[in-house]
């Protein structure tokens, strides 16, 4: 069975007269897809506002407006295919029947097409005598008037109207004279095609028509009231005065202005209403280096819209927006986004944009850059926020490397001047003006981004930076209070420069991460609670600082440790001397080792001074001295944990004045000093 689509007799046109009522109108020929159908209103083409039915009937379909177009309006629909062959046979290959009549469709309808634009021509009538249908060349026929010769042969004459004839002569050495008509021709205005300008009657036919029949459309002062989206296509320019060019939508229902296209130029209008001011967007074509500027959005739902839209090869790069003002948003200011599987808007330059809520109530944010990779940078700009809205600026989870300079943030509210939500990444940001009552930087990222100047209580943050010469006046660390409940395992990941460590609840493991993973990092360590819990530094799947496992025993015991990439360095650490303890309780006295001279007094009766264990942590390395202080006759005995004592024996102190000083290393307590 074939599944071809026979194309009938017939050219692939028709045109209506509107009555102001139907909605619905026809077309009595086939069409391959809905974008084969081209839809007029007059002599303005349409890229919104109505809907294409049938594509693929043979009978042909309808056209659905969403709104009947006005009372005497034209309406032309015609089937417009480009001139192109788009199969191709192998040699010997199949020929399905199919393809083939794919193919013949598409030819027959090509002919028709050209020949419905051939019915358009001047032409000679079948039964002319043959005649010739050459022009003079250019430069003869130049400011002249087309003439047929007594043999009906096309020929010039000297122009003889007046307007033609009249000339307009620059002031200015070397100015050439035109004529008016040609200076006239340099300038397109909307009001060329019927606009009123008068913000009362509806000039949307009038600004579609001029931007499909000119390449630049001048706005005059005026205000000219759409109901439907204007679309400026590659490389045209839609102009105005300034803030008396005013264009506005009829209602919120649409976006104003679409750039679907590339190297448009948008400039000195102000734009009021539309559910997006100005939407750019790859559809027809890249929608790269169009620039905005000069421009005023009033009350739109959103003011700029930048969209990935659905096919990556047609991006949404490298746009210049100048000197904007978006002024009472309900929802975003600025968003760049992406509502199909196309690229994230990239490189885009906002240059003086401001978003301005001038007290009316917002839900979103002044610059969304929702999803953005590769550097959309942001200088000079400003947003000034009702309080309820969601921050002045959010840079979104599909983001990297987005540039924020000289950015000026206010609101009454508390809504963030900056948020990073987690996902972005590198985001970079220079002279940050807070004066909204919320956070600074709201960070989400986890630290992923940089900033100068910037943020509080942390206004600069550098990361991986090479410095020649640094002068400091104030530098402060980075400090971290560790404390398990119950002790245990600690991974330290380095975000501190300084770690104030506690085993009061329990031992201790402070780990390193491998030396290879901190080239050049340094971090200092140090104890701070006096408990004979042990609390270690080692290294994950190293030997730890110097080689070995390093203890710190005692209290405000710490070391200051380096990696060079192959291991983990001690460069400097102490064995924090103490004041001297007084003791004169009889019976067992266990002294902590936080200081180096204890005075023990036996007055009230004798006393065994037992040292920990040599192997103990908060004893290995300690020096500590033990001296009777009382004339009484009771004696001070030094022992150690698990019995003996120093060079293995009990010492006893028997006078006032009597004393032993002692060591361990780790293996036993040995005598340094004795008196007697």
């Amino acid at each position: 069975m074939s599944t071809s689509l026979l194309i009938p007799r017939g050219i692939p046109r028709v045109q209506y007269l509107a009555d102001g009522a139907q909605r619905v109108f026809t077309y009595p020929f086939p069409i391959f897809a809905d974008e084969d159908l081209q839809v007029f209103l007059g002599a303005a083409l349409q890229s919104t506002g109505y809907a294409v039915g049938g594509a693929g009937a043979g009978a042909g379909g309808a056209v659905t407006f969403a709104a009947a177009p006005a009372e005497g309006t034209v309406v032309l629909l015609r089937r417009r295919l480009p001139i192109e062959r788009r199969s191709d046979f192998g040699e010997s290959g199949p020929l399905p029947a199919s393809a083939l009549n794919g193919e013949l469709d598409r030819l027959t309808a090509m002919l028709q097409q050209v020949a419905g634009d051939q019915e358009l021509m001047l032409r000679y009538a079948d039964s002319d005598l043959p005649a010739s249908p050459l022009l003079p060349e250019r430069g003869l026929r130049q400011g002249k008037l087309l003439a047929f010769d007594s043999a009906g042969n096309p020929t010039i004459r000297p122009p003889v109207d007046e307007e033609a004839l009249a000339t307009y002569l620059p002031p200015g050495a070397g100015a050439t004279a035109r004529p008016v008509r040609d200076k006239l021709a340099d300038l397109a205005s909307v009001k060329d095609f019927g606009a009123v300008g008068d913000g009362l009657v509806d000039d949307t036919l009038a600004l579609q028509a001029a931007l499909t029949s000119a390449r630049a459309v001048f706005v005059p002062p005026g205000t000219y009231r759409i109901a439907n989206t204007l679309t400026l296509g590659y490389g045209q320019t839609l102009y105005g005065v300034g803030q008396g060019s005013v264009i506005r939508g009829a209602s919120n229902g649409f976006d104003l202005i679409h750039l679907p296209d590339g190297y448009a130029t948008l400039s000195g209008l102000r734009l009021e209403q539309g559910k997006a001011g100005v939407r750019l967007f790859g559809r027809d074509g890249p929608c790269v280096q169009n620039s905005l500027t000069d421009l005023t959005l009033w009350e739109p739902e959103v003011g700029l819209v930048f969209d990935g839209y659905i096919d990556p090869n047609l991006p949404c790069y490298w746009n210049n927006i100048a000197r904007v003002l978006v002024a009472r948003p309900s929802r975003h200011g600025v968003w760049l986004t992406r509502t199909g599987a196309g690229d994230t808007p990239n490189a885009n330059r906002f240059h003086a944009v401001r978003v301005y809520s001038l007290s009316a109530p917002m839900s979103g944010c002044g610059f969304f850059v929702e999803q953005g990779r590769f550097n959309n940078a942001f200088f000079d700009c400003e947003a000034n926020l009702w309080p309820g809205a969601e921050a002045c600026f959010r840079v979104g989870a599909v983001t990297d490397k987005t540039l924020i300079v000289n950015f000026y943030a206010e609101s009454l509210g508390a809504l963030p001047n900056l948020q990073l939500d987690a996902g972005s990444v590198e985001t970079a940001v220079v002279n940050l003006f807070s004066a909204a009552a919320g956070p600074a930087i709201l960070d989400r990222s986890g630290g992923q981004y940089t900033a100068v100047n910037a943020g509080y209580p942390e206004k600069n943050r550098l990361q991986r930076s090479r410095v020649t010469e640094l002068v400091v006046e104030a530098l402060r660390y980075d400090t971290d209070y560790v404390e398990p409940v119950q002790g245990g395992l600690v991974a330290l990941d380095l975000r501190s420069s300084v770690y104030l460590a506690s085993a009061y609840g329990g031992p201790v493991e402070l780990r390193l991460p491998k030396a290879e993973d901190a080239n050049g990092h340094a971090v200092t360590i140090k104890r701070t609670d006096a408990s004979t819990n042990p609390l270690t530094v080692t290294e994950t799947g190293g030997p730890g600082p110097d080689g070995r496992v390093l203890s710190l025993g005692n209290r405000y015991d710490f070391v200051t440790l380096v990696s060079n990439g192959a291991g983990w360095w001690i460069v400097a650490g102490n064995s924090q001397p103490g004041n001297a303890h007084y003791h004169d309780t009889p019976g067992l006295f266990e002294p902590d080792l936080n200081q180096q001279l204890y005075l023990v007094s036996a007055w009230n009766g004798a006393v065994e001074v037992r040292l920990p264990a040599p192997s103990a942590p908060h004893a290995v390395g300690r020096t500590v001295t033990v001296k009777k202080s009382d004339t009484g006759g009771n004696r001070v005995t030094v022992t150690q944990a698990g019995g003996g004592g120093p060079d293995s024996e009990a010492i006893a102190l028997a006078a006032q004045g009597h004393a032993v000083t002692v060591m361990s290393n780790g293996a036993g307590w040995h005598v340094l000093g004795r008196n007697p």
